[in-house]
């Protein structure tokens, strides 16, 4: 199978999956612990969620994306992938140029990092290049001025691969698996739908509209059965990763878009749930694009993209991803962008329905992320043309397994919640 990522280049790959070739190659070599940030992040680089980069960015790839939104190289690339570093880290650990350093997590190895540069970087500039603001509230920017005054660029090879925690374990695939399991069920189309929710009637449209919409011109009449043969599929990809109080907690998003499937409102064969360790930079348009990076190397065609798109607050227009992904030429990035207007509920047709078909404007009631919240914090089933049944009891058994009482992010989750992988000796 041909595995072609981002950018027409070969799908990056740098796991070591033989424990003896793995511990002769760490042997003797300076060790570093990393953050739970950085460790994610190097998990990701390895497996090839982020190819062509195949390690933290050097300073040449980090200026470019900025100020080009493009690697050195001329590859679209939108967010910078950087490992920061304090002067008294660097001369604690004798790191220098032309070193290999073993990260390690939870004091076991995960790691060779081959220290190909060391530089400073403006993080204000940063700030203001990708996320179009230097305020501070703004999480991409608080992120970005949190950053350690210097940056470590280099290739980062996968020693230890990681194990990752129920209820997650069968969610995690790498983008060669998820580009064979494409192949083993059929699908010649795939569209990604991006999701940090819970879903409600209204992103179960969202994925129906994008199914119809990516499968388009292909055939429907072989009919193997009654329903015919699935030849395009839903992927709904979550994103497991750092989070804000309020936020809903990864147990339930994974599940309950899962249940939409276990239920039967999409077939086996159409839909499946999968996740991408990756922290939310709520970049917005940058963001899209970066989303379509990643599922283009997980080896999807299509990719849905909707109102505030990795947006927060005010800081960005309502479909400003959609005009930044229309800007690029085609060529230059290998997923078909499906662009989809907000769903809401309409009384007078009694069904949901997309605001660009329905006529009754006045009617419309759109789903309120703070009202549904409301409900189910006072634990009230919804209607469910509003929430369907059976997500809801889902919502609710997550709040009382894994979420402390709260199907949504609390200070006690941050503190006590299990990280979803860890790192077991070698």
């Amino acid at each position: 199978m041909e595995m072609i990522g981002h950018g027409g280049k070969p799908l990056v790959e740098q796991v070591v999956t033989d424990r003896d070739e793995a511990l002769k190659m760490i042997k003797d070599l300076k060790t570093m612990p990393v953050s739970r940030q950085m460790a994610t992040e190097a998990i990701g680089i390895a497996y090839g969620f982020f190819s062509p980069i195949e390690g933290f960015m050097k300073k040449a790839d980090v200026e470019s994306t900025c100020k080009k939104m493009e690697l050195a190289d001329g590859t679209v690339w939108s967010i910078p992938l950087v490992y920061d570093i304090s002067d008294q880290e660097i001369a604690d650990y004798g790191i220098k140029q032309g070193d290999k350093i073993l990260l390690t997590y939870e004091d076991n190895p995960l790691a060779i990092f081959e220290i190909e540069d060391i530089y400073s970087y403006n993080k204000e500039s940063m700030a203001q290049d990708v996320y179009g603001t230097k305020e501070e509230k703004h999480p991409g920017v608080k992120r970005t001025y949190a950053y350690k005054d210097k940056f470590l660029g280099g290739k980062i090879t996968l020693v230890n691969e990681p194990k990752i925690r129920e209820p997650f374990t069968s969610y995690f695939l790498t983008p060669r698996q998820h580009r064979e399991l494409f192949a083993k069920k059929g699908w010649q189309r795939i569209v990604a739908h991006q999701t940090r929710n819970v879903p409600h009637s209204g992103h179960e449209w969202l994925m129906k509209h994008a199914y119809i919409a990516a499968h388009g011109d292909l055939p429907v009449e072989q009919q193997e059965t009654l329903q015919g043969r699935a030849i395009s599929g839903v992927l709904v990809n979550c994103i497991v990763g750092e989070k804000r109080t309020g936020d809903y907690i990864d147990e339930a998003i994974v599940l309950c878009q899962d249940e939409l499937r276990k239920s039967g409102y999409f077939r086996n064969d159409i839909h499946m749930v999968t996740m991408t360790f990756w922290d939310m930079r709520y970049a917005g348009p940058r963001e899209a694009v970066h989303h379509a990076i990643i599922r283009t190397n997980l080896g999807l065609t299509h990719h849905m993209f909707g109102r505030d798109h990795a947006g927060v607050g005010t800081y960005y227009h309502s479909y400003q991803a959609h005009h930044l992904l229309m800007s690029i030429p085609k060529e230059k990035l290998n997923i078909t962008p499906i662009y989809v207007l907000e769903w809401a509920f309409c009384p007078h047709c009694g069904e949901v329905t997309c605001v660009g078909l329905c006529g009754h404007h006045d009617e419309l009631q759109k789903f309120s992320g703070t009202k549904i919240r409301s409900i189910i914090m006072d634990e009230v089933k919804p209607t469910r043309l509003i929430f369907r049944p059976e997500v809801f009891d889902v919502v609710m058994e997550c709040s009382k397994k894994y979420g402390f009482g709260s199907p949504f992010v609390t200070t006690q989750y941050l503190e006590k919640a299990k990280p979803a992988f860890s790192i077991e000796p070698l």
